[in-house]
C-alpha cells in the first residue's frame, strides 16, 4: 500500500465577517475535515457548490484570503511535516515546488497583461534562480509541448485572452507541473470546458500523473469524473466529510444518505424515458445557521433522534468510513 503523502486531520477554517450589529462574526466553513491522500494516488473530493471543497484546497496551500480567511484548528501534514506550523518563507518554497494547484477558472488565475512564456518561466525563476533566461525559455517551451499546446513557440509570446478555454487550462497545468510536484490540487479543472475538451484535460492529467508519479487531490461535483479518474473518494457536505471509500466501494455500496442521494440523482440510460430525476429535498444550510448534530438530518428521510448528535467519521469496512448512525443498515 502506498504511504500517506498528505494527511488532513480535524481541519477547521472560515472567514471573519461583519454582522449587522457591527460585531464581527466568524463563519466556519470547514468543521473538522479529515482525509488522506496517498502517494501516487488520486483522491476525489466531492460535494455540492459551497460545501467547502475549494476552501480545503486553499487551506492546504495556505492561500486563504487575508485578513478575512483563517484556519482555527486541526493539522495539515505533508511529507511528515506540519504545514500550518511552517514559517511563511518555508511554505512559499513548498508551494509550487512540492505542492501545486490548478485553479478553477484559468482566465482569472492567469495574469491578463503578461505573456504566456513569462508566466510559465516564472516558476523556474522563483524556485530555480540559478537557471538562466535561455534555459528558462527552453523549459517553458518543453512544458507547453508536454501538455499538448499546438504551435508552442508562438504561444509563448501570446496573452491569455488570445487562447481558448481549453488551451488556457493546459497552460495552467503546464505551470502547475513545471517542477514536477509530489501533489497536485486540481480545483474543478474541467468545469468551464465542453465535453470533448474536458475528456482531453482529464486524459492529460492521468498521463502526466503516470509519468511523474505525483498524487492528485481532484476537487469536483461531477461523480462521472470521479469514476473515471479517482482511486478513492471523500464526500463533503456543509463543511464536513461524511464518507470516504475506494471509488469502486463507494459506487457499489454508498453508506451515507447524502452519498446515496447523489448517486440516485445521476441520469441512467437504462431508466424509463421522460421520468422525473431523483432530487435531494431541501437546501444546504447557510454558514450562519448550521443545525446541531448531523448537518444533513434536515434533508434526510432516514433521520432519527440520534442524529441530533454529530456522528463521528468512523470505519465500517476496510478503507470505508462514514459519519452516519444508520450506515450499518446498508452493509447487509
Amino acid at each position: 500500500m502506498a504511504e500517506d503523502l498528505l494527511v488532513v486531520e480535524n481541519l477547521r477554517a472560515g472567514f471573519h465577517a461583519d454582522s449587522s450589529d457591527d460585531a464581527p462574526t466568524f463563519l466556519e466553513v470547514l468543521d473538522g475535515v479529515s482525509f488522506t491522500v496517498r502517494a501516487g494516488e488520486t483522491l476525489g473530493l466531492v460535494g455540492e457548490s459551497g460545501c467547502g471543497k475549494s476552501v480545503s484546497a486553499l487551506s492546504i496551500m495556505r492561500l486563504l484570503p487575508k485578513p478575512a480567511g483563517a484556519i482555527i484548528g486541526g493539522s495539515i501534514r505533508f511529507e511528515n511535516q506540519d504545514l500550518l506550523s511552517l514559517p511563511a518563507t518555508a511554505m512559499a518554497n513548498i508551494r509550487g515546488r512540492r505542492i501545486a494547484m490548478i485553479f478553477q477558472e484559468p482566465m482569472s488565475a492567469l495574469n491578463p497583461v503578461k505573456r504566456i512564456g513569462a508566466q510559465v518561466e516564472e516558476m523556474f525563476a522563483r524556485h530555480m534562480p540559478d537557471v538562466g533566461l535561455r534555459e528558462r525559455r527552453l523549459r517553458a517551451l518543453t512544458m507547453l509541448q508536454r501538455v499538448g499546446i499546438p504551435a508552442p513557440e508562438q504561444r509563448l509570446s501570446e496573452y491569455p485572452h488570445q487562447l481558448s478555454g481549453g488551451m488556457r487550462q493546459r497552460i495552467m497545468i503546464a505551470i502547475a507541473l513545471a517542477l514536477e510536484p509530489a501533489l497536485l490540487l486540481a480545483d474543478e479543472p474541467t468545469t468551464a470546458l465542453d465535453v470533448t475538451i474536458q475528456a482531453q484535460i482529464l486524459e492529460l492529467i492521468k498521463e502526466l500523473q503516470q509519468s511523474t508519479g505525483m498524487a492528485v487531490l481532484f476537487i469536483t461535483h461531477d461523480l462521472g469524473v470521479v469514476a473515471e479518474v479517482c482511486d478513492a473518494v471523500a464526500v463533503m457536505y456543509a463543511g464536513s466529510i461524511v464518507e470516504t471509500a475506494p471509488v469502486n466501494a463507494l459506487f457499489a455500496t454508498p453508506l451515507h444518505p447524502y452519498t446515496r442521494g447523489l448517486l440516485a440523482s445521476i441520469p441512467r440510460l437504462e431508466g424509463e424515458p421522460k421520468q422525473d430525476l431523483h432530487v435531494i429535498p431541501g437546501m444546504v444550510p447557510s454558514l450562519g445557521a448550521m443545525p446541531p448534530g448531523c448537518r444533513f438530518a434536515g434533508r434526510c428521510s432516514y433521520a432519527q433522534a440520534a442524529c441530533a448528535t454529530t456522528p463521528p467519521l468512523q470505519p465500517l469496512q476496510a478503507d470505508h468510513a462514514v459519519a452516519c448512525v444508520r450506515a450499518q443498515e446498508w452493509l447487509a
